[in-house]
């Protein structure tokens, strides 16, 4: 009876809408559903949600989530807890309370995430639930088109997590980390391994033998696959196989400075083999600290002191060893060649060839071979003194004239000074110009300093043509000879035309007497016609 009077109740509601839809379905619906639920608006929709004479049914609720329903028929899942199992829906996601409300909210500090059946733990409890329900670690397409689930995450780490190792080692990644933090491995024991640790290799740095490695553009760190079969595959070896691949055979894992014996070692295997004095030299005498520590060697400054004191380093040069001269039978003997001492600034030539090195490389405290002798005058005696200057040879360069073959052989070149011979010069004898000097009687005057004619020739014109108290020569005669006259009479005062041109010289110019000297009278001041005529 109750059954059929509710069936009547809801036809005539029925019946009712249909008559007046608007009205009637302002009057029945509580309010607008959520946005998710909008698709779901009008009263021909409610029986999609509700049941005629019921509240909101669960099982229409699950026959739009499917993907609800099947976590909760496999018993898996939040909505399958023993909390939450057979619950009606609405009692946590009600609905008709704006388009804006949100259905599914819950207080994370009260919400319990081991009733999802994945109990957070260590690192996992500090985490944000958006920072592992995100649609990226969601892989059924269907599902992660949702605009808003926390449904589709797997429990597996890599479901979430980046694989650093890129697939190298197993997808279980608890054989070796916990949840707390990744680094270090607390959970992995190398002693399980093909290669337990020992000695020195306990405290070794994990990067010192796993590198870092490139596989499918991602960086990761190599932990399976390394070779530990020899020594060499991680350490270097010093000795270049001199001694062979196995190690063990000197060394052990505690240290490598460690060496089991020496018995029977031969040194010429190693990088510096013993020659001349160093044969009998006792070992400790290079190995002061241990046989083990490694020594510089490919310099015989690094055990021998320079005796030079630095002598032969030059700026911005790799300083020389000892072995560029001498050699292993003892350093009284030098391999310094003339060849070699001709790279140098300062060649070995002619009668220097001849030369001992001592009498340039003198001895005091030791011998001095960073000498500054680059100009004759540093060994040589300047016979010459200061009457020679730079005018004739810059910074004193005795090869101006001289050779190092002979001091008597000259090769002067005059023409460089500024008194160039030309004509009747270049016949004259240089003693003709540069006389020996009384006081000294050796040392001849090269430094002249008064270059004029007048200097060495006497003036036959007794100053007629002097100008600031020297006389120009060179505007009548030549180096070719006094007869030979440049002077041209019409750039005088007086110009000669007419029968003027053929009249001697001696006509108008004639010799006269003066301090007991004749001359011809060129200067007469005559230039007027009643001078003459």
């Amino acid at each position: 009876m109750i059954c059929l009077m509710k069936t009547f109740k809801y036809l005539l509601y029925l019946l009712i809408l249909i008559a007046f839809p608007v009205g009637v379905s302002a009057q029945l619906s509580p309010g607008e559903l959520a946005e998710v639920h909008a698709f779901l608006e009008g009263l021909s929709n409610c029986t999609k949600c509700h049941t005629a004479g019921a509240k909101v049914s669960n099982d229409k609720c699950l026959d739009c989530h499917k993907d609800l329903k099947l976590r909760i028929d496999a018993k898996k899942g939040y909505h399958a807890s023993a909390r939450i199992y057979r619950k009606s829906c609405v009692l946590c996601h009600s609905d008709h309370h704006g388009r804006k409300y949100q259905i599914v909210r819950f207080d994370k500090s009260k919400f319990n995430h081991s009733e999802t059946g994945y109990t957070l733990e260590g690192a996992h409890k500090l985490a944000e639930c958006s920072d592992c329900h995100k649609p990226s670690n969601i892989k059924d397409p269907a599902i992660r088109k949702k605009k808003q689930t926390y449904m589709g995450l797997d429990t597996r780490c890599l479901s979430c997590h980046e694989d650093i190792h890129q697939g190298t080692l197993s997808n279980d990644c608890a054989n070796c980390h916990n949840n707390e933090k990744f680094k270090p491995a607390s959970g992995f024991e190398h002693n399980k391994t093909k290669f337990p640790l020992k000695g020195k290799h306990q405290d070794a740095d994990c990067a010192k033998c796993h590198p870092n490695k490139i596989q499918n553009n991602k960086e990761f760190t190599q932990f399976k696959g390394i070779k530990f079969e020899s020594c060499k595959n991680c350490h270097t070896d010093p000795h270049d196989n001199k001694f062979g691949s196995d190690c063990s055979k000197c060394h052990v894992e505690t240290s490598f400075r460690n060496v089991k014996s020496l018995a029977g070692f031969d040194h010429n295997q190693t990088g510096f083999p013993l020659k001349g004095k160093h044969i009998n030299t006792d070992c400790k005498s290079c190995h002061k600290t241990s046989i083990t520590a490694q020594l510089k060697h490919n310099r015989c400054a690094d055990c021998h002191s320079d005796y030079h004191k630095g002598d032969f380093i030059k700026p911005d040069q790799p300083a020389p060893d000892c072995k560029d001269c001498h050699h292993e039978d003892g350093f009284d003997n030098s391999t310094f060649t003339i060849e070699r001492h001709n790279e140098l600034p300062f060649r070995l030539e002619g009668a220097h060839e001849a030369t001992p090195c001592f009498a340039c490389h003198k001895k005091s405290d030791r011998w001095q071979f960073k000498i500054p002798m680059q100009a004759c005058s540093d060994c040589h005696q300047d016979i010459h003194a200061n009457d020679l200057d730079s005018r004739f040879y810059p910074g004193k360069t005795c090869t101006k004239c001289h050779n190092v073959s002979s001091w008597a052989k000259i090769g002067f070149d005059h023409n460089e000074t500024s008194f160039k011979l030309t004509g009747k010069h270049l016949s004259v004898q240089c003693s003709g110009c540069h006389p020996k000097q009384q006081e000294s009687g050796t040392q001849v005057l090269f430094k002249i300093p008064d270059s004029t004619c007048q200097a060495c020739h006497t003036d036959i014109h007794l100053g007629q043509f002097q100008e600031n108290e020297k006389s120009e020569c060179s505007k009548c005669h030549s180096p070719d000879g006094w007869k030979t006259l440049l002077f041209d009479h019409n750039t005088a005062r007086f110009k000669l035309d007419g029968k003027h041109s053929k009249v001697s010289c001696s006509k108008c110019h004639p010799v006269e007497l003066k301090n007991n000297n004749y001359f011809v009278l060129y200067k007469t001041g005559r230039i007027r016609c009643e001078d003459c005529h």
